[in-house]
């Protein structure tokens, strides 16, 4: 079914990377494919939360920097909040398996992936990290054949959703900028590499899913099964549902009455900054608007109160979160812990370093028996 690539690689599952934003329907889109066994996407491993580290590794050219950095990504996807079932990896398999390829972290994030597809004999396999439009071009040259899938939701209804998520910003202006530019990156993308990208649009998927699901199928050349229509059917979707509040409703069939729910849940006032910092893009993705869009732009003082308060929501959901749900709340400060321990290869020689001439200094314990 799969046409070989270009990269050596052949038999290998094909890559498709979902873009650009997280909180836009993405799992339900992800849950549905999963059905037919000749697609695989796991959860995300939302690379894009590691990349201000990389710079800690040095040249990955130095195969000791690189091993690091390979195994420290397997420790993320160890480390992830959902499990990949069944699948565990050695960092010197993988490392040996990739050190003559252009080297990235991309690339290691992608041998996990297509390991773990082959492992479940599937054609397609699907990143879900969203954010990782980004990196869209390093991964076209890493997989000249992989495609992307371009899930696009009503910006007002994805800001309501991103103000209650704790991977996102709890500020309306900052989330509506963070919406902004990664359509920018989409729409950029999808023009530059038509026949590589596939928009869909959320509000469409809630009120036709079955034509949305057969163009995807179709873009990805997939089989549309019937199964994709009833999501309580999904075990993998049950179990999702119940993990965090965050995807209580990827258990059931989605709701077209919840298009208009951002009414309820923003102000006109943040509705008219968001119509104002997206504007462009609405008009493009056929949203209409419920203001004259012409809010202020905000200036550097405006943002920095924005970043106080979305701060403080931040530090509040993480104690709310503790209260009402310890497994999700446990499982997510895991992984952050995770990250924030991670310094590198070159840090950690000059730590070594430090010791080993600190330890030399030192005068001698005349209590050491």
């Amino acid at each position: 079914m799969i046409t070989p690539d270009t990269t050596g690689m052949s038999k290998r599952p094909r890559p498709v990377m979902m873009i650009p934003l997280r909180r836009c329907g993405s799992h339900a889109l992800r849950l549905r494919l999963n059905v037919n066994p000749d697609f695989y996407s796991p959860y995300p491993l939302h690379i894009v939360d590691f990349m201000p580290l990389l710079p800690l590794y040095g040249d990955l050219a130095d195969d000791g920097s690189y091993f690091q950095l390979v195994a420290d990504v397997i420790g993320l996807q160890a480390n992830n909040v959902v499990k990949w079932p069944g699948i565990t990896f050695d960092p010197m398999e993988i490392f040996d398996a990739i050190q003559a390829e252009p080297r990235s972290v991309h690339r290691i994030v992608w041998e996990l992936l297509l390991r773990a597809g082959e492992t479940h004999q599937a054609g397609i396999v699907m990143d879900k990290s969203l954010d990782s439009v980004r990196y869209a071009e390093e991964l076209m040259a890493l997989f000249p054949d992989m495609l992307f899938l371009n899930v696009v939701r009503d910006p007002r209804a994805q800001v309501a959703s991103m103000n209650r998520a704790i991977i996102h910003d709890f500020d309306s202006t900052l989330n509506a900028m963070t919406w902004n530019e990664a359509h920018r990156l989409a729409r950029t993308l999808a023009e530059q590499h038509p026949a590589r990208v596939l928009t869909v649009r959320y509000e469409d998927f809630l009120a036709g899913p079955e034509h949305t699901l057969r163009a995807i199928c179709q873009f990805l050349d997939l089989e549309f099964l019937p199964g994709m229509l009833d999501i309580s059917r999904s075990q993998e979707a049950s179990e999702l549902a119940c993990r965090s509040d965050l995807w209580v409703s990827n258990g059931f069939a989605p709701i077209p009455a919840n298009i208009d729910k951002y009414k309820s849940q923003l102000s006109m006032d943040e509705i008219e900054i968001i119509e104002t910092l997206a504007q462009d893009h609405m008009r493009h993705y056929g949203y209409d608007f419920m203001t004259p869009a012409m809010a202020a732009v905000p200036v550097t003082e405006h943002l920095a109160a924005c970043a106080r308060r979305s701060l403080e929501g931040r530090e509040h959901a993480w104690r709310q979160l503790a209260q009402t749900n310890y497994r999700d709340y446990v499982l997510r400060r895991i992984r952050a812990n995770y990250l924030a321990t991670r310094t590198g290869p070159a840090t950690r020689r000059r730590d070594l370093q430090t010791r080993a001439i600190g330890n030399e200094a030192a005068p001698p314990d005349h209590h050491a028996a």
